[in-house]
């Protein structure tokens, strides 16, 4: 049995593709259209994902889409008739889109695939599982537990902004919801928007200028409180009230009422590129602490409504790896398993494998191993043809290693001498992490790494974190870390004895002061409070990649690199050798390896460009 997975037309548009229970493939358009969060209907990836399972349109059992259109025009009209007559504009921008297209879901998704090839109508049946029954699906059958309890948080699916479930064989039954206009996702948007990052994109800015807050300060207290009275009323049970009479989101075009909350908290809304100050960095740890108040309150719920001893989450809230490592800390249940690709893409894959366990009533088995991911690695990959043709195309010079082994030592040289390297192996990630396959590696003992790749490389805000990919067996000897985080969602501090003393007055220092002091012999993947995003790297799931890391470990006795997502601000990841020659050329990254294949910066032709990636890409 085969079944296709959609998730489109809202942000980061996915395919995905199982047959008889075992995922195949899957990749978000973004990749291929290079149009970051791209919402369109995922032509490419449907097709890559039928290529891929060896099947066309008229062979597959069923098509999910990742939500029900008709439950979210429903909420849609009961919201603009309940905050009448308030919401005006916003009504008569959003209703025709509805009317027109969204209302007419089926036809709309019947045009697209004629885009992708010819099909037999009578043979296609669509199904349309709920959002939020899309994400617990998405988490609990990869996983690698028989029951586990199920928590899902995002801004809002149809009704849903979260809710509690439970998983066991190839059932799911939904316990608990909350509903819209109630979101700790767009809380947390809000402040984004507020904070002058972008919305449903610059979320994971906001976790990352967190930690730049004072914890002692007085500021953060009163932002805290000044929330808690005003915006939020926190339920035991984790779920949450929001005073509307603040918010926009609900009918407006923006996501806050700008005059009440820079009379909230004291000062006006950032703009985008504005200078980060220190009250902007204390707003953003308030919020943040209230975040993980929430999602442990939630996920307590959880525990005493299933008594489980496993969670799985997923949800556009589950990518705050921040609250997801205080959570794990709490020791709630025995592990947790976080969808990499836990936002709008995973509903995709949760799409297909609800309609085939629940729809079609097929039994569920579970997991071995870390879980049914295989790392995550489910996107397209490139033959030696492939990277060729780029060479000959560009005029590019390169070197071919026969023996991989020389060639992970050659790269494990560089990255001791203090170069950026990209390295493009295997099959593309899923989700919105590099885990390896299409990353920019890095040593982290050099103080200068992180600057080095926000401001020579990434062209990015300097603030920005950097994530480590440490051997799993080694993790412990890092971070104050225990069990596998394959998938860069677990926030973890950096063992004591690795950290190096900060001044007194280290917290009320301004926010560039900060990035100066050494914080532990990894500089480069050390954040402000001693933390890091960890990547444990399992050579079951990425063999190349352990290797690697095993290499640089017998050169400099550390077993863990720097690793991060091969791109540009603004960029979509790379996904083809020609992304990434391109990216390459445009940046100060020293060596570039595809494969068996190592390119030179310094033997390159001279790089001239028709396009400005500046203007080719917006500014995320």
């Amino acid at each position: 049995m085969t079944i296709l997975g959609i998730s489109a037309f809202y942000h980061d548009s996915a395919a995905a593709i199982i047959q008889d229970g075992v995922i195949v493939a899957a990749a978000q358009e973004e990749r291929f259209t290079r149009k970051k969060h791209d919402s369109a209907f995922p032509v490419n990836a449907v097709q890559f994902c039928l290529q891929y399972a060896g099947v066309n349109l008229n062979q597959l059992d069923a098509i999910a889409f990742y939500d029900k259109p008709l439950l979210k025009l429903e909420r849609l009209l009961e919201t603009y008739y309940a905050f009448a007559p308030s919401g005006l504009q916003s009504f008569i921008t959003a209703i025709p889109v509805w009317l027109n297209e969204k209302m007419f879901l089926k036809r709309l998704i019947f045009n697209e695939l004629k885009k992708v090839g010819d099909y037999d109508k009578k043979k296609i049946k669509l199904l349309f599982p709920e959002h939020h029954l899309s994400h617990a699906a998405s988490a609990y059958y990869p996983a690698p537990f028989e029951k586990a309890a199920i928590l899902t948080l995002d801004g809002v699916g149809e009704w849903a902004t979260a809710s509690i479930c439970l998983g066991e064989g190839k059932d799911i039954s939904i316990l608990k919801e909350l509903k819209f206009p109630h979101s700790l996702g767009l809380l947390y948007s809000a402040f984004t928007y507020f904070l002058g990052f972008k919305v449903n994109s610059g979320e994971y800015k906001l976790m990352g200028l967190a930690p730049y807050g004072d914890p002692q300060s007085a500021d953060v207290q009163r932002y805290v409180q000044i929330i808690k009275e005003k915006l939020i009323d926190i339920k035991e049970d984790g779920s949450i009230w929001l005073d509307q009479n603040y918010f926009s989101y609900a009918t407006g075009l923006r996501m806050v009422k700008d005059d009440k909350w820079e009379a909230l908290f004291g000062f006006k809304r950032r703009n985008s590129e504005d200078e980060l100050e220190q009250k902007h960095c204390n707003l953003g740890l308030a919020i943040q602490q209230i975040t993980e108040e929430v999602m442990i309150k939630m996920a307590t719920e959880a525990k005493r409504l299933t008594g489980a001893e496993y969670l799985c989450m997923a949800g556009g809230v589950a990518l705050n790896c921040v609250a997801n490592g205080k959570l794990l800390q709490q020791n709630l249940f025995k592990q947790i398993f976080i969808q990499p690709a836990a936002g709008d893409a995973g509903g995709a894959l949760g799409a297909a494998q609800a309609a085939y366990h629940i729809y079609f009533g097929k039994d569920r088995k579970t997991p071995t191993g870390l879980d049914d991911l295989r790392g995550s690695y489910l996107g397209p990959q490139f033959t030696d043809l492939d990277v060729e043709l780029t060479a000959k195309k560009y005029k590019a010079t390169y070197h071919h290693f026969e023996n991989f082994a020389e060639l992970a030592e050659k790269t494990a040289q560089f990255l001791e001498e203090g170069h950026c390297v990209g390295w493009i192996q295997g099959r593309m990630e899923f989700g919105p992490r590099a885990l390896g396959a299409r990353s920019i590696l890095g040593d982290t003992r050099s103080p200068e790494m992180q600057r080095k790749l926000n401001v020579e490389v990434k062209y990015r805000e300097s603030f920005r974190p950097f994530a480590p990919s440490v051997l799993a067996e080694d993790v412990a000897e890092y971070f104050e870390q225990q069990t596998p985080s394959p998938y860069m969602l677990l926030v973890q501090p950096v063992v004591k004895s690795r950290r190096k003393a900060v001044p007194a007055n280290y917290h009320s220092l301004p926010l560039k002061e900060k990035l100066y002091y050494l914080r532990s012999d990894m500089p480069a993947v050390t954040h402000i409070d001693f933390s890091a995003r960890i990547q444990t790297v399992h050579k079951e799931t990425n063999p190349r990649y352990h290797q690697l890391i095993s290499t640089f470990k017998k050169r400099t006795g550390y077993g863990v690199i720097v690793n991060t997502s091969f791109n540009v601000r603004g960029e979509p990841i790379v996904n083809t050798p020609d992304d990434a020659y391109r990216c390459f050329m445009r940046t100060e990254i020293a060596y570039l390896v595809i494969g068996n294949y190592l390119f030179v910066k310094k033997e390159q032709p001279d790089w001239q460009e028709k396009v400005n990636w500046k203007e080719e890409f917006t500014l995320d």
